[in-house]
């Protein structure tokens, strides 16, 4: 299993904005090291420009961070585990399941 930079990014911010800041960046830590990390590429770049430019032509919006994580899935010939279903449905040729029991 792999984790993006995207992704590190968004859960780094929430420990970091947590009230128990120091106790969850070392879990963070401990659970970041169980993965090898996906950077936001050159090729993953390409990829979200595309899509952006398409899902904007369609006026369909999706975030920011999102996109990035669907392009390094995409870039990756991965599939991307969300439970964000309705944000990565939008993208056309994205490969994703949702784990959620």
């Amino acid at each position: 299993m792999y984790l993006s930079t995207v992704v590190q990014l968004e859960l780094y911010y929430g420990a970091y904005k947590s009230s128990r800041k120091e106790q969850n960046l070392a879990k963070l830590e401990r659970f970041c090291n169980q993965f090898k990390i996906l950077p936001f590429d050159q090729n993953s770049a390409k990829i979200a420009g595309r899509i952006r430019s398409q899902l904007n032509q369609l006026g369909i919006p999706v975030g920011g961070y999102d996109l990035q994580i669907a392009a390094i899935a995409m870039a990756n010939e991965l599939i991307l585990i969300t439970h964000n279903i309705g944000e990565f449905s939008r993208i056309d040729g994205l490969k994703y399941e949702d784990w959620e029991i």
